[in-house]
Protein backbone atom coordinates (compact mmCIF):
# COMPACT_ATOMS: atom_id res chain seq x y z
CA UNK A 1 0.00 0.00 0.00
CA UNK A 2 1.33 3.46 -0.60
CA UNK A 3 2.52 5.41 2.33
CA UNK A 4 -0.88 8.67 2.09
CA UNK A 5 0.95 12.12 1.67
CA UNK A 6 -0.37 14.85 4.15
CA UNK A 7 0.62 18.45 4.22
CA UNK A 8 0.18 20.52 7.92
CA UNK A 9 0.45 24.19 7.66
CA UNK A 10 1.55 25.69 11.18
CA UNK A 11 3.96 24.34 14.06
CA UNK A 12 1.95 25.72 16.84
CA UNK A 13 0.22 23.23 19.08
CA UNK A 14 -2.26 21.55 16.68
CA UNK A 15 0.31 21.19 13.68
CA UNK A 16 3.07 19.12 15.86
CA UNK A 17 0.22 16.55 17.56
CA UNK A 18 -1.22 15.74 14.41
CA UNK A 19 2.43 14.95 12.77
CA UNK A 20 2.92 12.63 15.73
CA UNK A 21 -0.39 10.65 15.41
CA UNK A 22 -0.44 10.79 11.94
CA UNK A 23 2.44 9.23 11.75
CA UNK A 24 1.60 6.67 13.80
CA UNK A 25 -1.67 5.91 11.96
CA UNK A 26 0.59 5.26 8.27
CA UNK A 27 0.67 8.55 6.86
CA UNK A 28 4.06 10.57 5.55
CA UNK A 29 3.43 14.04 7.10
CA UNK A 30 5.58 17.01 6.40
CA UNK A 31 4.55 19.89 8.74
CA UNK A 32 5.27 23.46 7.19
CA UNK A 33 5.47 26.62 9.50
CA UNK A 34 5.62 30.55 8.35
CA UNK A 35 8.15 31.28 11.32
CA UNK A 36 12.07 30.50 10.81
CA UNK A 37 11.79 28.44 13.57
CA UNK A 38 10.10 27.97 17.16
CA UNK A 39 9.00 31.22 19.21
CA UNK A 40 11.36 31.96 22.10
CA UNK A 41 8.27 33.31 24.18
CA UNK A 42 4.87 32.34 24.84
CA UNK A 43 1.94 33.15 27.47
CA UNK A 44 1.51 30.34 29.82
CA UNK A 45 -1.39 27.78 28.77
CA UNK A 46 -3.27 25.26 29.96
CA UNK A 47 -3.43 21.14 28.68
CA UNK A 48 -6.09 19.86 30.71
CA UNK A 49 -8.75 17.24 30.29
CA UNK A 50 -9.14 15.39 27.00
CA UNK A 51 -5.48 17.25 26.06
CA UNK A 52 -4.11 15.85 29.16
CA UNK A 53 -5.06 12.06 27.69
CA UNK A 54 -3.50 12.82 24.61
CA UNK A 55 -0.25 13.68 26.39
CA UNK A 56 -0.47 11.13 28.30
CA UNK A 57 -0.94 8.84 25.44
CA UNK A 58 2.02 10.31 23.45
CA UNK A 59 4.02 10.17 27.08
CA UNK A 60 4.82 13.77 27.27
CA UNK A 61 3.11 14.62 31.02
CA UNK A 62 6.38 14.10 32.66
CA UNK A 63 8.30 16.62 30.17
CA UNK A 64 4.89 18.92 30.41
CA UNK A 65 5.02 19.21 34.38
CA UNK A 66 8.93 19.94 34.31
CA UNK A 67 8.20 23.31 32.09
CA UNK A 68 4.84 23.97 34.21
CA UNK A 69 4.23 27.17 35.33
CA UNK A 70 4.59 27.73 39.74
CA UNK A 71 1.16 30.05 40.00
CA UNK A 72 -0.90 29.07 42.79
CA UNK A 73 -3.30 32.20 43.12
CA UNK A 74 -4.77 34.56 41.28
CA UNK A 75 -4.78 38.09 43.01
CA UNK A 76 -6.71 41.54 41.72
CA UNK A 77 -5.84 44.76 42.28
CA UNK A 78 -6.73 48.42 42.50
CA UNK A 79 -5.34 51.63 40.96
CA UNK A 80 -2.56 51.70 44.21
CA UNK A 81 -1.65 47.97 43.79
CA UNK A 82 -4.05 47.06 47.06
CA UNK A 83 -5.73 43.58 46.98
CA UNK A 84 -9.44 43.91 46.17
CA UNK A 85 -9.71 39.76 45.39
CA UNK A 86 -7.78 36.53 45.35
CA UNK A 87 -8.52 33.33 44.29
CA UNK A 88 -6.42 29.86 44.78
CA UNK A 89 -5.67 28.06 41.91
CA UNK A 90 -6.36 25.02 43.39
CA UNK A 91 -9.72 25.50 43.35
CA UNK A 92 -9.52 25.73 39.54
CA UNK A 93 -9.40 23.10 38.08
CA UNK A 94 -8.48 19.49 38.34
CA UNK A 95 -5.07 17.41 39.27
CA UNK A 96 -4.25 16.87 35.92
CA UNK A 97 -4.61 20.53 34.27
CA UNK A 98 -0.98 21.81 33.19
CA UNK A 99 -0.23 25.44 33.01
CA UNK A 100 3.18 26.02 31.04
CA UNK A 101 4.39 28.06 28.52
CA UNK A 102 3.04 27.70 24.96
CA UNK A 103 6.52 28.07 23.58
CA UNK A 104 7.25 24.97 25.75
CA UNK A 105 4.47 23.06 25.02
CA UNK A 106 4.86 23.85 21.30
CA UNK A 107 8.79 22.58 21.78
CA UNK A 108 7.83 19.41 23.44
CA UNK A 109 5.09 18.55 20.95
CA UNK A 110 7.65 19.30 18.27
CA UNK A 111 10.50 17.14 19.28
CA UNK A 112 7.39 14.51 19.86
CA UNK A 113 6.62 14.73 16.38
CA UNK A 114 10.43 15.71 14.56
CA UNK A 115 11.41 11.89 14.11
CA UNK A 116 8.77 11.32 11.95
CA UNK A 117 7.68 14.22 10.14
CA UNK A 118 9.40 16.14 7.84
CA UNK A 119 8.83 20.12 9.53
CA UNK A 120 10.17 22.90 6.95
CA UNK A 121 10.52 26.12 8.77
CA UNK A 122 10.50 29.93 7.15
CA UNK A 123 7.78 28.80 4.20
CA UNK A 124 4.33 29.33 3.57
CA UNK A 125 1.67 28.67 1.40
CA UNK A 126 0.71 30.26 -1.68
CA UNK A 127 -2.16 28.32 -3.78
CA UNK A 128 -3.69 25.30 -3.19
CA UNK A 129 -5.42 23.50 -6.22
CA UNK A 130 -7.00 19.98 -5.89
CA UNK A 131 -8.44 16.94 -7.51
CA UNK A 132 -9.83 13.95 -6.97
CA UNK A 133 -6.31 12.22 -6.31
CA UNK A 134 -5.02 14.78 -4.23
CA UNK A 135 -3.96 18.63 -3.98
CA UNK A 136 -1.08 20.55 -5.76
CA UNK A 137 0.18 22.92 -3.42
CA UNK A 138 2.84 26.19 -4.17
CA UNK A 139 4.80 27.50 -1.51
CA UNK A 140 6.34 31.31 -1.23
CA UNK A 141 9.77 29.66 -0.92
CA UNK A 142 10.16 26.12 -1.65
CA UNK A 143 9.11 23.64 -4.94
CA UNK A 144 5.42 22.85 -5.68
CA UNK A 145 4.24 19.60 -4.22
CA UNK A 146 1.58 17.05 -4.18
CA UNK A 147 0.13 15.61 -1.32
CA UNK A 148 -3.20 13.58 -0.83
CA UNK A 149 -4.44 15.52 1.87
CA UNK A 150 -3.76 19.21 3.57
CA UNK A 151 -4.38 20.24 6.68
CA UNK A 152 -4.48 23.99 7.91
CA UNK A 153 -3.49 24.23 11.49
CA UNK A 154 -2.09 27.90 11.07
CA UNK A 155 -4.62 29.49 13.21
CA UNK A 156 -6.81 32.41 13.35
CA UNK A 157 -5.78 33.95 10.39
CA UNK A 158 -5.01 31.02 8.54
CA UNK A 159 -3.52 30.99 4.69
CA UNK A 160 -5.26 27.48 4.35
CA UNK A 161 -8.71 28.35 5.23
CA UNK A 162 -8.47 31.91 2.63
CA UNK A 163 -6.89 29.65 -0.02
CA UNK A 164 -9.46 26.65 0.37
CA UNK A 165 -12.71 28.56 1.80
CA UNK A 166 -12.71 32.51 1.52
CA UNK A 167 -11.70 35.42 2.84
CA UNK A 168 -10.97 35.78 6.20
CA UNK A 169 -14.26 38.35 7.10
CA UNK A 170 -16.99 35.43 5.91
CA UNK A 171 -16.29 33.21 9.37
CA UNK A 172 -13.77 35.41 11.73
CA UNK A 173 -16.03 37.53 14.17
CA UNK A 174 -14.93 39.76 16.12
CA UNK A 175 -15.93 39.89 19.96
CA UNK A 176 -15.21 43.75 21.62
CA UNK A 177 -12.15 42.73 22.87
CA UNK A 178 -8.07 43.39 21.97
CA UNK A 179 -5.03 41.37 23.76
CA UNK A 180 -1.65 42.06 23.92
CA UNK A 181 1.26 40.08 25.55
CA UNK A 182 4.50 41.44 26.13
CA UNK A 183 7.48 39.37 27.80
CA UNK A 184 9.13 41.22 31.04
CA UNK A 185 12.93 40.74 31.32
CA UNK A 186 12.85 40.74 35.20
CA UNK A 187 11.94 37.47 37.22
CA UNK A 188 8.35 38.17 39.17
CA UNK A 189 8.20 39.41 42.93
CA UNK A 190 6.48 36.38 43.76
CA UNK A 191 6.70 33.24 41.19
CA UNK A 192 3.50 31.55 42.88
CA UNK A 193 1.28 35.00 42.35
CA UNK A 194 -0.50 36.11 39.21
CA UNK A 195 -1.35 40.07 39.64
CA UNK A 196 -4.60 41.46 37.54
CA UNK A 197 -5.48 45.20 37.58
CA UNK A 198 -8.90 45.99 36.33
CA UNK A 199 -10.81 49.57 35.16
CA UNK A 200 -13.76 49.87 33.47
CA UNK A 201 -13.01 47.63 30.34
CA UNK A 202 -9.76 47.12 30.18
CA UNK A 203 -7.40 44.77 32.40
CA UNK A 204 -3.70 44.08 32.78
CA UNK A 205 -2.26 41.01 33.96
CA UNK A 206 1.30 40.23 35.34
CA UNK A 207 1.40 36.08 35.28
CA UNK A 208 4.95 34.76 36.58
CA UNK A 209 5.10 32.52 33.36
CA UNK A 210 8.59 30.18 34.11
CA UNK A 211 11.49 33.03 35.28
CA UNK A 212 10.51 36.24 33.75
CA UNK A 213 6.82 37.18 33.78
CA UNK A 214 4.52 37.69 30.74
CA UNK A 215 2.08 41.22 30.99
CA UNK A 216 -0.74 40.94 29.25
CA UNK A 217 -3.30 43.96 28.10
CA UNK A 218 -7.35 43.08 27.49
CA UNK A 219 -9.66 46.15 26.69
CA UNK A 220 -12.73 46.64 25.27
CA UNK A 221 -13.53 47.95 21.79
CA UNK A 222 -15.05 48.12 18.36
CA UNK A 223 -13.77 46.65 15.33
CA UNK A 224 -11.06 48.65 13.81
CA UNK A 225 -11.26 49.25 9.82
CA UNK A 226 -8.93 47.48 7.72
CA UNK A 227 -7.17 46.35 11.01
CA UNK A 228 -3.81 44.51 10.57
CA UNK A 229 -2.60 42.18 12.97
CA UNK A 230 0.99 42.73 11.93
CA UNK A 231 0.97 46.55 12.70
CA UNK A 232 3.24 46.80 15.37
CA UNK A 233 2.98 50.58 15.04
CA UNK A 234 -1.24 50.72 15.41
CA UNK A 235 -0.93 48.47 17.79
CA UNK A 236 1.47 50.65 20.75
CA UNK A 237 -1.07 53.48 19.42
CA UNK A 238 -3.74 51.50 20.31
CA UNK A 239 -2.79 50.41 23.74
CA UNK A 240 -1.44 54.06 24.46
CA UNK A 241 -4.88 55.43 23.71
CA UNK A 242 -6.75 52.65 25.34
CA UNK A 243 -4.94 52.63 28.86
CA UNK A 244 -4.07 56.48 29.23
CA UNK A 245 -4.98 57.49 32.49
CA UNK A 246 -4.75 53.82 33.80
CA UNK A 247 -3.23 52.98 37.37
CA UNK A 248 -1.05 50.25 39.17
CA UNK A 249 1.76 49.45 36.86
CA UNK A 250 -0.03 50.04 33.51
CA UNK A 251 2.30 53.33 33.04
CA UNK A 252 5.42 51.27 33.44
CA UNK A 253 4.84 48.80 31.31
CA UNK A 254 3.26 50.93 28.62
CA UNK A 255 6.46 52.10 28.47
CA UNK A 256 8.20 48.94 27.93
CA UNK A 257 5.33 48.68 25.22
CA UNK A 258 6.82 51.63 23.39
CA UNK A 259 10.28 50.22 23.41
CA UNK A 260 9.57 46.23 22.70
CA UNK A 261 9.93 44.61 19.68
CA UNK A 262 7.96 41.42 20.71
CA UNK A 263 5.08 42.43 21.10
CA UNK A 264 1.97 40.12 20.59
CA UNK A 265 -1.46 41.96 19.69
CA UNK A 266 -4.71 40.98 18.37
CA UNK A 267 -8.49 40.70 18.01
CA UNK A 268 -10.28 38.34 20.15
CA UNK A 269 -12.08 36.63 18.06
CA UNK A 270 -14.59 33.94 17.02
CA UNK A 271 -14.02 31.55 13.96
CA UNK A 272 -18.02 30.04 12.63
CA UNK A 273 -17.56 27.88 9.65
CA UNK A 274 -20.34 25.71 8.20
CA UNK A 275 -17.89 23.13 7.37
CA UNK A 276 -14.31 22.76 8.46
CA UNK A 277 -13.88 20.58 5.29
CA UNK A 278 -13.63 20.71 1.34
CA UNK A 279 -12.54 17.95 -0.75
CA UNK A 280 -9.23 16.91 0.27
CA UNK A 281 -8.76 19.87 2.50
CA UNK A 282 -9.63 20.20 6.07
CA UNK A 283 -8.88 22.85 9.03
CA UNK A 284 -7.80 22.43 12.89
CA UNK A 285 -7.33 24.19 15.90
CA UNK A 286 -8.20 27.51 15.89
CA UNK A 287 -8.08 27.85 12.11
CA UNK A 288 -11.80 26.09 11.78
CA UNK A 289 -13.11 27.24 15.30
CA UNK A 290 -11.07 29.68 17.70
CA UNK A 291 -13.26 30.07 20.84
CA UNK A 292 -11.09 33.35 22.03
CA UNK A 293 -7.90 34.14 23.07
CA UNK A 294 -8.54 34.00 26.63
CA UNK A 295 -8.05 30.43 26.73
CA UNK A 296 -8.77 26.62 26.05
CA UNK A 297 -6.98 27.07 22.43
CA UNK A 298 -4.49 24.58 23.21
CA UNK A 299 -6.16 22.01 24.95
CA UNK A 300 -8.74 22.14 22.53
CA UNK A 301 -6.48 21.84 19.44
CA UNK A 302 -4.70 19.16 20.89
CA UNK A 303 -8.18 17.20 21.30
CA UNK A 304 -9.09 17.83 17.51
CA UNK A 305 -5.85 17.17 16.42
CA UNK A 306 -5.88 13.61 18.00
CA UNK A 307 -9.79 12.79 17.01
CA UNK A 308 -8.93 13.81 13.38
CA UNK A 309 -6.01 11.67 13.10
CA UNK A 310 -7.93 9.10 14.67
CA UNK A 311 -11.05 9.10 12.27
CA UNK A 312 -8.32 9.65 9.62
CA UNK A 313 -6.75 6.02 10.22
CA UNK A 314 -10.39 4.20 10.78
CA UNK A 315 -11.10 5.34 7.02
CA UNK A 316 -7.30 6.23 5.25
CA UNK A 317 -9.11 5.52 1.89
CA UNK A 318 -12.00 7.67 2.62
CA UNK A 319 -11.23 11.30 4.18
CA UNK A 320 -14.23 12.83 3.65
CA UNK A 321 -16.13 10.51 5.94
CA UNK A 322 -13.45 10.68 8.20
CA UNK A 323 -13.69 14.68 8.31
CA UNK A 324 -16.97 14.70 8.62
CA UNK A 325 -17.04 11.94 12.01
CA UNK A 326 -13.72 14.47 13.31
CA UNK A 327 -15.87 17.74 12.76
CA UNK A 328 -19.16 15.29 14.47
CA UNK A 329 -17.09 14.82 17.61
CA UNK A 330 -14.88 17.92 17.88
CA UNK A 331 -18.04 20.38 17.71
CA UNK A 332 -19.40 19.06 20.80
CA UNK A 333 -16.16 20.06 22.80
CA UNK A 334 -15.95 23.40 20.71
CA UNK A 335 -19.40 25.14 20.70
CA UNK A 336 -20.08 25.28 24.51
CA UNK A 337 -16.71 27.22 24.38
CA UNK A 338 -17.47 29.32 21.77
CA UNK A 339 -20.65 30.39 23.69
CA UNK A 340 -19.36 31.64 26.90
CA UNK A 341 -17.32 33.95 25.68
CA UNK A 342 -19.27 36.94 26.22
CA UNK A 343 -19.06 35.87 29.95
CA UNK A 344 -16.03 35.31 30.33
CA UNK A 345 -15.12 38.55 28.89
CA UNK A 346 -17.32 40.10 31.54
CA UNK A 347 -15.92 38.07 34.25
CA UNK A 348 -12.56 39.37 33.35
CA UNK A 349 -13.06 42.89 31.74
CA UNK A 350 -16.24 44.04 33.32
CA UNK A 351 -17.61 47.14 31.42
CA UNK A 352 -18.77 48.75 34.10
CA UNK A 353 -17.49 50.63 37.87
CA UNK A 354 -21.06 48.22 39.39
CA UNK A 355 -19.69 45.50 37.36
CA UNK A 356 -16.17 45.83 38.54
CA UNK A 357 -17.11 45.82 42.29
CA UNK A 358 -19.80 42.72 41.91
CA UNK A 359 -16.45 40.70 40.21
CA UNK A 360 -14.25 41.68 42.60
CA UNK A 361 -16.80 40.58 45.75
CA UNK A 362 -17.72 37.64 43.51
CA UNK A 363 -13.70 36.84 44.07
CA UNK A 364 -15.03 36.08 48.00
CA UNK A 365 -18.13 34.48 47.51
CA UNK A 366 -17.64 32.02 44.66
CA UNK A 367 -14.00 30.91 43.07
CA UNK A 368 -14.52 32.30 39.33
CA UNK A 369 -14.14 28.85 37.88
CA UNK A 370 -14.50 29.19 34.02
CA UNK A 371 -12.10 32.10 33.65
CA UNK A 372 -9.21 32.69 35.94
CA UNK A 373 -7.01 29.98 34.76
CA UNK A 374 -7.81 31.78 31.14
CA UNK A 375 -6.54 35.08 32.34
CA UNK A 376 -3.49 35.49 30.04
CA UNK A 377 -4.41 33.95 26.58
CA UNK A 378 -2.45 31.82 24.36
CA UNK A 379 -1.19 32.65 20.65
CA UNK A 380 -3.13 31.40 17.89
CA UNK A 381 -3.04 27.47 17.81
Amino acid sequence: MTERTVLISGAGVAGPTLAYWLARAGFRPTVVERAAGLRSSGSPVDVRGPAARVADRMGITAKLREASTDATSLKFVDDAGRRTGRVPMSVLGSGTDIELPRTDLAAILHEAARDDAEIVFHDSITSLQQDGGGVDVTFERGAPRRFDLVIGADGLHSAVRRLAFGPETAFVEHMGVYIATLPLTEPPADRTELVMYNSPGRAVAVHPSRGHGIAAFMFRGDAVPGFDYRDTALHKRMLAEAYEGAGWRVPELLERVREADDLYFDAVSRVRMDSWHAGRIVLAGDAASSVSLFGDGSTLAMAGAYTLATELERTPDDAASAFRRYEETHRKLVEPKQRNVSTAAALLIPATRRGLAARNLGTRLVPLVSAARRLVPARAA
